[in-house]
């Protein structure tokens, strides 16, 4: 039996007998209990467990009548009789009874043995119990009964198995009617109230039973620890889930489910935690449809395996921030990239050049989220998923390797929405100690904070990432424009502030979203439990728009009312978003955590020598050193400023050198050209043709004078000249070659690569 926080009913197992058999509580409604006493055992709280005057009085009866008429059993002796069931009636059993009731008596109060007998006590058919028999009957709780259907339930146990709800109802009809009557007979009620009460309809049989988080309650059946071998059907377990955020959260996956399915999306799950205590307040765990097994709807997505996307990029960001590898403003390259045999690309296959590492993690982009991970270590980020939570990182790490922040690993909406929840936690923290605030798993469990870590020695992990870098985090993926709202969704008074990101696996499989406030968390997935990938299925369209519905129902959410102390002040350089070096024409000051301070400085800015115009480069060899002047620029690599002057007309390139001054050139010398595929020492494979002839290989270079001609060499063969756009294709046999790149100002570039044979 589940219930919510108040102790409002959200789902029941049947008992392992095949019973509707519900733990008792230990209440008993007041209208059950004297329509109860009226029919069954009007002097209960006169006798001692056995009523002389009804013995006498059924002995005088049965032997007028020549035969049993009448009984004589309390309600007292009732409950031995349950308690005993399965034993013959007989004369010695009814004295057994008798003793038995009469020591029952002396044990415990009137108001116990009620107790037990309305949990008790068969109503018909498969139904043990008041609780299970109000539910079952009539669809609600026992003290919401009315006196018609308390007067039902009074007489059903008389004879359950000939008249219940559903047979004999006639019958049931006459005996609910007298007992009204004895009841406004004995002033119980007045004779409006009987008038009515006995105007209600009978109940039809088999009313459904509240199944609210159908997913919920299996997890618990099939886990021991909580339920013992025994079940459910001896289990009151009372949850942190609220009926009020349950039901309205349902009915958000439902509607949203409609416009999915059009597109053959058949499954979704959420999950909304409070974030303080990681208390579970609605668990979702697929789409909830009875009569549809063929889509897995009874698959609990919540606890499932499933490709994280790029859900984990914040992680990473956290993690980096926290260790001073880099700082929000920090350049990262976006340019086509191959490391080995891996070539992420970004979503919409386009290249800005480079992008600061909060750009790159709003934008959700995955070639600077690779060279991120890149730098810092998959192996090093293994273990920081694990340290705040994740556990089904189950193979080493170069298993995974870098895809692993592009889905390469499988994550629970479970365990990535505690994460989330416990980076807000640490984002609340205004302390530097990251020992104040903890990653712990959700529960569902009520659990008080208060009461020490003896209790609590699983579930408390001090935290691996600082209060500054948490928060840091959190303040930059706020800034994530909502699906179908433009930018400006800020300006609506309505909105409230979340921090969120969305995932898509490959071959859009999976689609997350996950947002936090300081008061909520809340997970949702969206795809098919089969894995089937369909076109569109995206965090951002498929899953981001249940989230934000999910946190409209949960009404205002606040923003984190202050800044952690441990966020200090750094200079950075405005243009490459680098701590500020000597070189950097212009800086400006932005908020870090402590070990920002000490992250790479500007690796872009540097001093050069020009003419006074600054169209042309000078240098000592070729110019006056008073005819030259030093400025400070902001200098790309070839390859980045490719990209990036594309996106940004407000990149100045370097001047070129004036002609005079190219034939002295000094030995060191900012490179001009660059080649972008094949890069390094590269294994290139050339494909087959239809045809079973060798195809061709497109080889791109970069040049930082979109007019300046490059002239391609292949094995010291000369092959063809380019201009703006440098892009040669070949068709190199197998086996090493040296590819040679000279700019008409003789400026060279010698690349070697190697195509491999066919098999």
């Amino acid at each position: 039996m589940l219930l919510d926080q108040n102790n409002e009913l959200l789902g029941a197992a049947i008992a392992s007998d095949g019973q509707w058999r519900f733990p008792p509580s230990g209440e008993v409604p007041d209208r059950f209990i004297q329509a109860a006493l009226i029919f069954e055992d009007r002097r209960f709280y006169q006798h001692p467990g056995v009523d002389p005057l009804a013995l006498i009085r059924a002995v005088k009866q049965n032997l007028l009548a020549g035969k049993k008429v009448s009984g004589a059993s309390t309600i007292t002796m009732q409950v031995i009789r349950l308690s005993r069931a399965g034993r013959p009636r007989s004369l010695i059993e009814k004295i057994m009874e008798m003793m038995l009731a009469l020591r029952l008596e002396t044990r415990n109060s009137k108001a116990e043995i009620l107790s037990f007998y309305a949990a008790h006590a068969p109503f018909g058919g498969n139904v043990v119990g008041i609780e299970a028999a109000a539910w079952r009957f009539f669809g609600h709780a026992p003290r919401e009964l009315t006196w018609a259907e308390a007067a039902v339930l009074a007489v059903l146990p008389n004879s359950p198995a000939l008249i219940h709800p559903g047979k004999n109802q006639h019958l049931l009809l006459q005996k609910r009617n007298r007992l009204l009557k004895r009841l406004r007979d004995k002033g119980r009620i007045d004779a409006l109230t009987c008038s009515l009460a006995m105007q209600e309809p009978l109940p039809s049989w088999g009313s459904p039973i509240p199944n609210l988080a159908p997913h919920l309650l299996e997890r618990i059946k099939t886990k021991k620890e909580l339920t013992g071998k025994t079940g459910l059907d001896r289990f009151r377990l009372k949850t942190t889930l609220s009926k009020d955020i349950q039901i309205p959260a349902n009915e958000v996956l439902l509607k949203h489910h409609l416009r999915l399915r059009q597109n053959h999306i058949e499954n979704a799950a959420a999950l909304i935690l409070e974030v303080k205590t990681g208390n579970v307040l609605a668990y979702i765990g697929n789409i909830m449809k009875s009569n549809d097994r063929k889509h897995g709807n009874y698959v609990d997505i919540i606890t499932a395996g499933r490709s994280t996307g790029s859900i984990l990029k914040p992680i990473l960001f956290a993690g980096m921030l926290d260790s001073g590898e880099i700082l929000p403003t920090t350049l990262f390259p976006d340019i086509p990239t191959r490391l080995g045999g891996f070539a992420p690309q970004n979503f919409a296959k386009t290249y800005q050049g480079a992008v600061s590492a909060s750009t790159a993690l709003i934008r959700s982009l995955n070639v600077p989220a690779v060279r991120m991970l890149q730098s810092y270590g998959v192996g090093r980020f293994c273990s920081l998923l694990k340290s705040v939570g994740m556990t089904t990182l189950n193979r080493k790490a170069d298993e995974y390797g870098l895809s692993l922040i592009l889905g390469g690993a499988e994550g629970s909406l479970w365990e990535i929405t505690g994460i989330y929840a416990g980076l807000a936690r640490l984002a609340m923290s205004q302390t530097t100690d990251p020992q104040d605030r903890a990653f712990f798993p959700p529960t569902f469990i009520p659990l008080s904070m208060d009461t020490g870590s003896n209790q609590l020695p699983d579930r408390i992990k001090s935290a691996p990432i600082a209060p500054a870098a948490s928060w840091l985090t959190l303040d930059t993926i706020s800034e994530l424009i909502r699906p179908e709202e433009e930018g400006d969704w800020r300006s609506f008074k309505s909105s409230a502030r979340i921090a969120w990101k969305t995932g898509t696996s490959y071959g859009f499989r999976d689609g997350w979203a996950v947002g936090v406030t300081p008061q909520y968390a809340i997970g949702v997935w969206v795809g098919n439990a089969d894995g089937e990938g369909r076109p569109g299925l995206t965090g951002v369209h498929a899953a981001a728009p249940i989230l934000f519905d999910l946190f409209r129902l949960l009404g205002d959410q606040q923003w984190f009312y202050g800044k952690p102390r441990s966020l200090v002040s750094a200079e950075v350089c405005v243009q490459s978003g680098h701590r500020a070096g000597r070189e950097c024409n212009e800086t400006k000051s932005i908020l870090v955590p402590a070990a920002g301070r000490n992250s790479p400085g500007c690796p872009y800015c540097r001093i050069i020598h020009c003419d006074k115009d600054q169209q042309y480069r000078l240098h000592s060899k070729c110019s006056r050193i008073a005819d030259m002047q030093s400025i400070k620029w902001f200098v790309l690599p070839p390859a980045l400023e490719w990209y990036y002057r594309k996106c940004h007309s407000d990149y100045k390139p370097l001047p070129p050198f004036r002609t005079d001054c190219l034939a002295a050139l000094p030995s060191a010398n900012i490179a001009s050209m660059c080649l972008l595929y094949p890069s390094r020492n590269r294994l290139i494979y050339v494909p087959m043709e239809l045809g079973g002839n060798r195809g061709r290989t497109v080889f791109q270079a970069a040049h930082r004078d979109l007019r300046t001609a490059i002239h391609w060499h292949l094995d010291e063969n000369y092959i063809g000249t380019t201009k703006e756009i440098h892009n040669m294709a070949l068709m190199p046999s197998p086996g090493l070659h040296t590819l040679t790149l000279v700019d008409e100002n003789g400026e060279r570039l010698v690349k070697k690569f190697t195509v491999l044979e066919k098999e």
